[in-house]
């Protein structure tokens, strides 16, 4: 079941294990990247969220056959001979992630028709970096009122200076750059983990990328890609949502298959707000019960900033999670959200709560803690906002009522029921 309000009773320590769901933000692009061959790929993981649901509905519209095994544990994912390179505009209007499938079907087909993409309303979001890096591969771009018609006779490799080191562009580069004529050298590519596990699925396709996990990425390409079995990695975004509902609500958490090496700018921000984390096991995190949350100021005293940055930088999806954690610790602690210009509108909420918020513009805001805060009715405006909402009626004292929580679901898999196991007094109610 998705969709409806939650209801929420706040004041209960979250206890028990979790393990996460599979990243969102690879999954996307890894069911696009399966369109550059004919044969079957086995995606395992996949996360049971309406994101996925509306990407495995596009792919359906352009001719790509997707098996499901139970509960979506994996899927078996084939394009047909010949897939349908014109994107259907209302479903993609409904998905940032649909732009993402443009480099595949550029590759496969030829042309593609883009529609402009939908998602969360955080402010302007681009598209330049993705027809940059198409026109240096050799594409003509044509825009329209709906979107953009892409066409290629021939993909030729290229040296592209991307102009922001955009992970769904860099995506798209690697997808079309992997069955271009010729060696792409990419710059100013991202390095998100889950950027690197789509390299890592198309190199077990049969492509050639190297530099991965780094800034320059060099790809050869190769006249096919074929079929292979790939494993989603965990979702980061997640986890931070998890370390900060334990750390706010003072229970005891411990999050299984957590991918520890890659949340060492995670777990250092929030050790910053005095939440401690400890890797245990193979590659397991325990948050441990009853902490401090004494935020750390910096030398000499000075107000400490967490500010979000490409990776390894702190992500800007959990911006909106360390500001409700910074509401519940001693200390005054700068939210800087540099990439989208209308993220923190949601802290209105947060302060009809009785959190001391600063809105200092729409990049930057000043929280003062600790402040208990008082259930209220809340409205999720986009799927990071969602689940900051979330966290935020989970400590509260009394009653919340979140309202649109299909923002929550297109990010979060059965988060009801999960945090339910771990001793949240919280129902969806339709």
């Amino acid at each position: 079941m998705r969709g409806g309000v939650f209801r929420v009773t706040g004041g209960v320590p979250l206890q028990g294990e979790v393990t996460p769901q599979g990243n969102k933000n690879e999954a996307l692009p890894a069911l696009a990247a399966c369109c550059l061959t004919g044969e079957p790929v086995r995606l395992e993981n996949l996360p049971d969220i309406e994101d996925v649901d509306v990407m495995l509905r596009i792919l359906a519209a352009v001719g790509v056959s997707v098996e499901e095994e139970p509960g979506r544990q994996a899927v078996k994912v084939q394009a047909a001979a010949e897939p349908n390179s014109q994107l259907p505009v209302e479903l993609c209007a409904r998905l940032r992630g649909s732009v993402t499938l443009a480099g595949p079907l550029l590759a496969r087909c030829g042309r593609v028709f883009l529609p402009l993409p939908g998602g969360d309303k955080i402010g302007r979001r681009r598209l330049d970096t993705h027809l940059q890096v198409f026109q240096e591969l050799g594409a003509e771009i044509t825009a329209t009122g709906q979107g953009y018609e892409i066409t290629a006779r021939r993909l030729r490799g290229a040296d592209i200076w991307m102009d922001e080191a955009s992970v769904t562009a860099t995506e798209n580069a690697v997808c079309a750059a992997s069955v271009a004529e010729g060696e792409t050298t990419l710059r100013n590519a991202a390095s998100e983990p889950h950027v690197q596990n789509v390299c890592h699925l198309l190199n077990r396709m049969g492509a050639r990328i190297e530099g991965i996990g780094s800034n320059v990425l060099r790809i050869t390409g190769v006249p096919a890609l074929r079929g292979c079995h790939h494993r989603i990695g965990p979702d980061y975004q997640e986890i931070g949502s998890f370390i900060a509902l334990a750390a706010v609500t003072r229970g005891r958490l411990l999050i299984r298959q957590a991918g520890v090496p890659h949340l060492r700018m995670i777990r250092s921000a929030f050790n910053r707000l005095g939440v401690r984390t400890e890797a245990v096991g193979e590659d397991d995190l325990l948050i441990p019960a009853e902490q401090s949350l004494r935020i750390v100021n910096d030398w000499g005293g000075a107000v400490p900033k967490i500010d979000d940055a490409p990776w390894p930088g702190f992500p800007a999806d959990l911006t909106s999670v360390a500001l409700v954690t910074a509401t519940q610790c001693t200390g005054t602690v700068l939210i800087h959200e540099k990439m989208y210009e209308s993220r923190l509108y949601f802290t209105d909420s947060l302060i009809s709560m009785g959190a001391r918020i600063i809105l200092c513009d729409p990049h930057r805001a000043v929280v003062i803690g600790p402040d208990r805060l008082r259930g209220a009715r809340l409205n999720s405006p986009d799927i990071r906002a969602g689940m900051a909402m979330l966290i935020a009626a989970l400590c509260a004292e009394g009653e919340s009522v979140i309202q649109n929580i299909i923002q929550i679901d297109r990010g979060f898999a059965h988060i009801d029921q999960r945090l339910r196991q771990l001793g949240a007094r919280l129902q969806r109610e339709v």
